[in-house]
């Protein structure tokens, strides 16, 4: 980084910090809608977590509306999400679950033999390749709707319910689309799933891209949300599936990976994440409780109040703080962009008794490779609260484990009930900041050739798997399941993130003299 750079860095910073460029300071603000998409379990629970803690002056305001759609494979998980809109104003509120059918095996693959014609009608530049054949081998065996589903199935499944018949899932898309549409303030749209789940990831990427590109012709703030595993989830949840999973992710959020996509497969492939991503870590309460049931209902409802309170303020004013950190430098930061490889975005919170002493470990990021430009510390709490010496310590801890370049800023909110909150979002990670890439890459790299194709999903459709090597073109990433020239214009090496092969070794065994 050169001087002027670092300069220009610099008073960015402060001007966030010191002149508040991204707090709305008007003294009676616009709300913001937040609306949800819930994929799988996991988007399934978030939603049923956010409408049962949602404050008395959730929708007080006349402009807003909340819109919700849980999506899964079968209905067991969506009970409880229908049950629960009951209790909101049908007249401000749409809550929708679509329970995805498990076609018997015949059906699936007729439905993935006419996929052509699907993307055709979708796109009508779409490349009609010849030697297309379904991405799922012949001898697949179907899961049973409430077992886990590997992710090219799980995608296959979620086509055949957008493209198929009467097209259900689509028509869901455009009824959630129009809903948000009708709030009359400002829409935010979180796209919330488990990244190791393989239903909600094996279907959100075509999802996110629908909704994003097609349905909103990306006017709307979209924001990613995945939910990381813990060592208490079972294992299929924290294996190599993760590892495609979070490539497929870099290459959409990534600006310089998803031009390398957009430039062989079209715009439809741009990505759909126009707010950006966040990554919630699930392992310090896990640490903390042993308890994987608790773990879960405690980051969805700090996930939720995070959403919720202050007529949506708080998160609205953390996405122009996350967009004016991650412009890049050749950009004007109050203009609306996409990120570099910087995208991973880490939701933390904590209280006064819990040790935040390593706190980059807690939020599954690597030592010593990762210093967030700058944050925010988010505070609610009751009026009578007392917590000055508590924050100044607080901010001690957290300004010594990250050491930004500005000490981190905190901003306080009374609160409307005798809880406290402390959140946080920690900006720009990069995936080769993170655990579990490497752990993942470990886990994928001794699978068979077959395993490996099951945990893919973006892309398979062209016949492209992303976390492969190219086959005509060295160097680059995308193998052709069809022995042709499918591909995309991203280097292998940044797909395996090389750049850093062997620093996490190092780093270990610096630790340890």
């Amino acid at each position: 980084m050169d001087q002027q750079e670092a300069l220009r860095i610099k008073k960015r910073l402060e001007a966030l910090k010191r002149g508040g460029v991204h707090r709305i300071k008007d003294n009676n603000p616009m709300p913001s809608a937040v609306h949800v998409v819930g994929v799988g379990q996991a988007g399934a629970n978030f939603i049923a977590q956010m409408i049962r803690q949602a404050p008395d002056d959730f929708l007080a305001d006349s402009r807003k509306r909340f819109t919700a759609l849980a999506v899964d494979i079968g209905n067991q998980d969506l009970l409880q999400v229908e049950e629960l809109a009951k209790t909101l104003p049908s007249d401000r509120a749409q809550i929708r679950t679509m329970a995805l059918e498990v076609p018997s095996r015949d059906e699936l693959f007729s439905s993935l033999r006419r996929y052509r014609e699907y993307l055709k009608l979708e796109y009508p530049r779409y490349y009609w390749n010849p030697n297309y054949e379904p991405w799922l081998p012949d001898t697949i065996e179907i899961p049973q709707a409430g077992n886990p589903f590997p992710r090219a199935i799980a995608k296959a499944i979620y086509g055949k319910a957008y493209y198929e018949g009467e097209r259900v899932l689509d028509q869901e898309l455009e009824l959630f689309a129009r809903s948000v549409d009708a709030a009359t303030c400002q829409s935010i749209v979180c796209v919330v799933f488990a990244l190791g789940d393989g239903t909600g990831s094996g279907i959100v990427v075509d999802l996110a891209r629908h909704l994003s590109n097609v349905k909103f012709g990306r006017r709307a703030l979209v924001l990613g949300v995945g939910i990381a595993p813990c060592e208490g989830d079972p294992l299929y949840e924290r294996d190599g599936s993760l590892f495609p999973t979070i490539n497929e992710l870099d290459c959409m959020l990534d600006q310089e990976k998803n031009q390398g996509v957009v430039q062989v497969w079209g715009d439809l492939y741009r990505n759909p994440f126009t707010a950006g991503f966040l990554m919630v870590p699930q392992k310090p309460i896990w640490q903390e409780t042993q308890d994987l049931a608790i773990t879960k209902q405690r980051v969805n409802s700090e996930l939720a109040s995070f959403f919720t309170r202050n007529q949506g303020l708080d998160v609205y004013e953390t996405m122009r703080l996350l967009n004016w950190v991650g412009a890049p430098p050749s950009q004007h930061m109050a203009a609306r962009s996409q990120y570099g490889d910087r995208w991973a975005h880490m939701f933390g919170f904590t209280s006064f008794e819990s040790a935040v002493d390593d706190l980059p470990s807690q939020l599954g990021i690597m030592a010593g490779t990762f210093n967030p430009d700058f944050f925010e510390i988010r505070v609610s709490a009751p009026k009578s609260s007392d917590l000055d010496a508590k924050l100044s310590d607080l901010v001690s801890k957290m300004n010594a484990s990250f050491s930004p370049i500005l000490e981190p800023e905190v901003v306080q909110f009374p609160s409307t009930t005798d809880e406290t909150h402390v959140q946080f979002v920690v900006p720009g990670a990069r995936k080769t900041n993170l655990d579990m890439f490497y752990d993942a890459r470990l886990m994928y790299d001794e699978q068979t050739w077959d395993e490996k194709l099951l945990q893919h999903s973006w892309l398979l459709e062209l016949g492209v798997m992303l976390s492969e090597p190219a086959i005509r073109f060295e160097g680059m990433a995308g193998e052709c399941l069809w022995g042709c020239a499918c591909w995309v214009v991203v280097p292998y090496s940044a797909i395996r993130g090389e750049d850093l092969q062997g620093l996490r070794e190092k780093l270990e065994e610096v630790v340890k003299t």
